[in-house]
């Protein structure tokens, strides 16, 4: 039988598809209606774009690391508090440096797993 995910082991699967440069297993983290905010003040709403956004991160060739710092959980929602860091390479060569607080609702689906509704990446406040 297998074991069912919480929405950490979901934020732990995150890092894991970033660093192998899993897109696809990424995407199935997401629920079809979800949102992402691409960058700070921005948000995207369909699949495609979010698949873009997470492109990014992969194009950086680099390491995410994330630490999960709070789940408030009602129901089938929850509320998942991180910070992260991303180290890699950018578009022009040069070493980048990324880090943030992140905020992200999931929902727990009718077989028990978790997806993101809402995938915030770039703040808490």
């Amino acid at each position: 039988m297998l074991k069912k995910m919480t929405p950490i082991d979901v934020l732990n699967s995150v890092v894991e598809g970033i660093n192998a440069g899993d897109l696809d297993s990424l995407m199935t983290l997401y629920e079809a209606d979800a949102c992402f905010a691409s960058q700070p003040g921005q948000v995207v709403y369909n699949p495609e774009s979010i698949r873009q956004s997470l492109s990014n991160f992969i194009d950086l060739k680099g390491k995410l690391d994330l630490k999960v710092k709070r789940v408030l959980q009602a129901s089938d929602l929850a509320l998942v508090t991180t910070e992260w860091s991303c180290s890699g390479t950018g578009p022009d060569g040069n070493p980048i440096n990324l880090s943030s607080k992140s905020t992200d609702v999931l929902r727990q689906q009718s077989d028990g797993s978790w997806k993101f509704v809402i995938d915030n990446p770039w703040g808490t406040d």
